[in-house]
């Protein structure tokens, strides 16, 4: 049975990053509390998500591809958060997209209307998963297929059930992850599938460019996946009208956008792109992929702002053992660290009246589990008990160690609390 995000459970007092509660809280009496992180009514390290630019990101991205006349369907996995789903649905992404049955399945429950798991779907109880998901004739579902043995098995499950599974054909390049490498590949996988037409509908192409590196490669890559899609349509192998035409990271989205938007097929054709770390947006490696999506683009030039982190992680001084040293109690626990370590960007002391920017010579130079390692300058006016707000890199893997992560309003107020569902 669906559920509404706002009511799917009580809020545990068990869990890290909240302010303090007596007993289990419904979602809609956060606000009433009066929570303000800086009067430390959260119990640090916490990791909060500001309201004003989590509604600037949504509505930047949105103004982007319908400056292009293409479609949304951001990567869920960033966020795993249904609450922050809907806000994408509501603001008119065509869908969400997923990686895993599990996560199709929470987005499901949750009242995803429609999901494109950029991923093969493998193994009886995922494609139990998605069998029971698609009983509701309302839901679409789309995965992706790059061989002929995974059509087979697909079709071996799928039939005895009478369902009807949709695919994408996924491309890939040598070196890479999953998808076709060549043309023998693509022939085998497409020999295999007129005999399941009844149980596996063709309907787009889909690609990942993001494990390519330079807008050269890309751009060839892109153009490869126009050709096979316009080649396909010409042979009439497509279920779906319009054809799906699928890809775009959080780093190339524009290449994406311009390439795709202006491919000819022969058919009626649904560009799809796929970002997911817009949303909350960071200070490492998606900062510079947006920088030069700035410099590149001409929409993004034209629309006179950019995207803004969203996300910060506030945790406390617990030590200043020795010069040039702070021990701060935040760890590989709470925050992602494979692109990069948070970043100071603000500085507290309770009591005063608002947070400063933090020093440019501070510096985080390892994490431990529990503690982080803030080089400092001898002299340097930090105590024990100050609050020092994060930036992040990689927002992907920071929030999947949090299981709820307080919205903040300008003032630092807990307006909101967002659930995930790692």
């Amino acid at each position: 049975m669906r559920t509404d995000a706002r009511t799917v459970e009580l809020i545990s007092p068990l869990n890290k990053g909240l302010g303090p509660m007596d007993r289990a809280l419904t979602f809609s009496e956060i606000p009433d509390l009066g929570w303000q992180l800086l009067h430390e009514d959260l119990s640090l390290p916490t990791a909060v998500l500001y309201e004003d630019k989590l509604a600037h990101n949504l509505q930047w991205m949105q103004e982007f591809v319908a400056a292009y006349g293409i479609r949304l369907a951001p990567h869920g996995k960033t966020t795993m958060a249904p609450k922050l789903f809907a806000r994408q649905l509501q603001a008119g992404a065509w869908g969400i997209t997923l990686a895993t049955a599990h996560q199709t399945r929470v987005a499901y429950e949750h009242g995803v209307g429609r999901v494109l798991m950029a991923n093969q779907l493998v193994g009886k109880q995922n494609m139990a998963i998605i069998a029971r998901l698609l009983e509701d004739p309302e839901f679409e579902y789309f995965c992706l297929i790059d061989s002929a043995e995974q059509v087979e098995s697909l079709a071996s499950f799928f039939q005895p059930l009478k369902r009807r599974l949709n695919v994408l054909v996924e491309l890939g390049v040598d070196g890479g992850r999953t998808g076709v490498r060549d043309q023998q590949q693509l022939n085998a996988l497409l020999s295999a599938l007129p005999r399941w037409r009844d149980h596996i509908s063709l309907c787009g192409v889909e690609v990942y460019e993001g494990i390519l590196k330079d807008e050269p490669s890309i751009q060839q890559f892109l153009q490869r996946a126009v050709d096979v899609a316009r080649g396909l349509a010409k042979e009439n192998r497509f279920d779906r009208a319009p054809i799906i035409l699928s890809g775009a990271g959080s780093a190339w989205y524009d290449v994406v956008a311009d390439v795709f938007s202006q491919a000819d097929i022969g058919q009626p054709m649904e560009v799809v792109l796929r970002p997911g770390c817009y949303l909350t947006h960071d200070v490492g490696i998606y900062r510079e992929a947006q920088q030069q999506i700035q410099s590149r683009n001409l929409i993004a030039q034209r629309m006179r702002s950019s995207l803004q982190p969203a996300l910060q992680l506030w945790a406390y001084v617990q030590s200043v053992p020795e010069k040039g040293k702070a021990i701060v109690a935040l760890g590989k626990r709470d925050a992602a660290f494979d692109a990069g370590l948070p970043t100071p960007a603000l500085h507290y002391r309770p009591g005063i009246p608002a947070p400063v920017t933090a020093p440019s010579n501070w510096k985080l130079t390892g994490m431990m589990d529990q503690h982080a390692y803030l080089h400092i300058a001898e002299g340097d006016d930090i105590r024990v008990g100050d609050m020092i707000g994060f930036d992040i890199s990689h927002p992907c893997l920071t929030f999947d160690k949090w299981r709820y992560l307080p919205v903040l309003d300008s003032g630092y107020r807990v307006i909101d609390v967002i659930q995930t569902f790692f």
